[in-house]
Formats: C-alpha cells, structure tokens, sequence
C-alpha cells in the first residue's frame, strides 16, 4: 500500500516531534492516526522511533516486527531492528538479523552517505559474533574430536567455520564443462597420486633447465593473459598482456610446443612419463609460470572440473601463496599437490624475486575410464558444433 501525501505528512511531523524531544507526544499522534496507517511499513516505523526515544526498546521491537510483517524486505526496518537488539545486549539475535540486512542491502553506490556507519557496524558486529561462535564451537567440541584424534577431520573443521560463518561455502564454478556429481575438493590427497614421488625426485632436473631459462632472460615466456580486444577482462585487467604473469607452454590445448620442448629436453621427457589429461586439442596442457615480484593473481575459477591442476614449485624466493577456496597453502620447493582449480582459486608472491611454478592438468581421478573416453568425444563434438554454427 502507496503512501500518500496525508501519510507523509504525519510521518514527517511526528518525526519533527520526536526531535523537538516529545516522543510521548508522537506516539500518541501517530495512534490517533492508526486506523487508517496501520497497514503502512512507514507507520509502524515511526511508531518504533518514537518508542526508542523513550526508551522503551521491546516496544520499538515489535513496531518494527509489524513493519516487517508488512514487508519482510523493508531494509530500514530490519537495519533498525539490529540496531535495537544491539542496544538491548541482544548481540547474537542482532548478528542474526544484521546477516539479513547485508543480504538485501542495496549496493553500496545506491546507498545514502549516512548509512555507512550503521552498515560497517552491523558488519563488524557480524564478523565478531561469527568469531566467538567459532570460538565457542571450538571449546565446546574440542574433547569430543579428541576422541577421533587418529582420524582426519578438516572437513568437520571447516564444516563448524562454514557455520559459524567465518568461512564462507564454495563450490565448483567451471567456465566450460561442469561435469555433475563430482565433489567439489579444493586439494586432492596424495594417495591418488603415486607417481607424485617421481615427480619431485626429479625436481632437481627440471630446476637445472629453468634456471638456464632465467639466466637468459626468459626466452619464450609471453603474458599469460592475452584477451583479444573487446574481451571482457573484469579481474584480469591488470594483467593482460602483461610480463607481471608469464608463461612458457610445453603443451598447450593438447599440441606440443616444440620451441619450448627443445629448450627443456629433460623436462619434457619427465612430463611425458606421467599420466597427462589426454583431450585431443583440449589437453594435456604444462607449463612454467612465472609472476613477479609483489604481484597477485586475482581470485578465478577456470574451464572444467574432469581436470585437475598439478603444481610443482621451482622457485621461491621469498614469502609466496596459495589458496583454493577455504584453504590457503604456502609452496614448498619439489612438493606437488593437485587442486580442482573450478574452485576460487588465487595465488600471490610477496616476495622481491620472481616466483616461478611448473603447472599441468591430470584428469579427475573420480572418473572412469568410460568417462573420461566419453568427455573426450563430447570436448570435440562441441568444438566441431561451434565451427559449423553457420549452417
């Protein structure tokens, strides 16, 4: 129901009275008029201001109850709402109804400039009671997990944190192919990698030829990021065409890259020992990856989750990181791991040296054989469908 010119004005009058310091009069002009205003948001708001001002805060809640009643996404209402709770010492139900009011908030550039401090306090008062609720879980559960001290349960870790609200939930976000049911799992554990252990033996190796590479300059390594123009660069904007993010490819969308592999034999031979995601002009795909000093790859998720990336660190020459969704990792010289980069994923070197990383895909090892047969026939049928999108 639309306001109308009546209505504004006894709202704006019994506001004007509360200023002057009369809320009790306020109050009681503003139910003289209840009759025909009670189905009004605004009313019920007006009749919670006046109610705070004379302190009467439980009466201010459930004013503001009956506008929301009205309109269960009148914003001001349930901004005002936390504010009161807060008021009362009521800070866990305010965290609560403070979560609300950052969820349907208006964007920031459509907010008046005296709502910034009211929405940075219902933030702050949510980040503090999300970490003592954290905090809290923690204590509380801390004797029962100990009884399952033998076992592993990040997971569980991460469930309580999801919970509490100090982490948030992500999940597998291809750009390409998402291929259903497959969990989505920042880092995969090691013992469905054997062959891990051949990989960081020959670290060593693979060091000797990149360490030429960078005694010549880096010859070979282009940015990483090259969008056409027109292309929406959104994040990567900072790094397109930009030697900050460079890279020299071995393969690339599944074609050798002889240049490359004549300057790294050795290398080349190792890869070519390991299972490689084998998608005919997709995969496999490795790489060196070089960022510079002080430089940060913004969050991304990248094409499909029947892949996975391989990381193996080569050269770290100061603090340098990693995370994939909740988890944040720092490498270590010759350790790999592999990670569904269809999860956020963001990397940064603080360091004052080049950081550089070997990269490659391996397939998913959830899926069958049939499977990755069958991704490998629809990857091509797609390319030839958008190649004959003319007829």
């Amino acid at each position: 129901m639309s306001v109308g010119a009546e209505p504004k004005k006894i709202f704006v009058e019994s506001q004007a009275m509360v200023r002057q310091g009369d809320a009790r009069g306020a109050l009681s002009f503003l139910q003289n008029a209840a009759p025909q205003l009670s189905g009004h948001v605004d009313f019920h708001m007006n009749v919670a201001i006046a109610q705070r001002a004379l302190g009467d805060l439980p009466a201010a809640i459930k004013a503001l109850n009956s506008a929301l009643a009205i309109d269960p996404y009148a914003f001001m209402a349930m901004l005002s709402k936390g504010a009161i709770l807060e008021q009362m010492g009521e800070l866990r139900k305010a965290a609560e109804v403070y979560k609300d009011v950052l969820r349907i908030a208006p964007p920031e550039s459509e907010r008046p400039a005296s709502l910034a401090p009211p929405m940075q306090r219902a933030q702050e008062v949510v980040d503090q009671q999300s970490a003592a609720m954290a905090e809290h879980f923690r204590a509380a559960l801390g004797p029962l997990m100990k009884e399952y001290g033998g076992e592993s349960l990040t997971r569980f870790e991460e469930c309580m944190d999801v919970v509490a609200g100090v982490k948030r939930v992500y999940n597998a976000e291809p750009v390409q192919v998402h291929y259903p049911r497959l969990p989505a799992i920042p880092f995969f554990d090691r013992s469905y990698f054997p062959w891990f252990e051949t990989l960081e033996a020959a670290t060593e190796t693979i060091q000797g030829e990149l360490q030429t590479l960078m005694n010549e300059g880096l010859p070979g390594f282009k940015p990483y990021i090259q969008y056409a123009p027109g292309t929406p660069e959104n994040q990567f904007k900072p790094l397109n065409h930009s030697d900050n993010w460079s890279s020299l490819w071995l393969w690339k969308d599944g074609k050798p890259q002889q240049e490359a592999m004549a300057r790294c034999p050795k290398t080349t031979a190792i890869l070519a020992q390991l299972p490689l995601a084998d998608q005919p002009d997709f995969a496999p795909t490795a790489l060196f990856s070089a960022l510079a000093p002080h430089m940060k790859i913004p969050p991304h998720t990248g094409s499909t989750n029947t892949r996975l990336l391989v990381h193996l660190p080569l050269v770290l020459p100061g603090p340098a990181g990693f995370r994939v969704g909740n988890e944040v990792r720092e490498w270590r010289i010759g350790e790999a791991w592999a990670f569904d980069d269809t999860i956020e994923h963001e990397a940064w070197n603080d360091a004052d040296q080049t950081r550089v990383i070997m990269i490659f895909d391996i397939w998913n090892p959830l899926l069958s054989a049939a499977e990755r047969s069958m991704i490998s026939a629809l990857l091509g049928t797609h390319r030839d469908w958008l190649a004959e999108s003319g007829k």
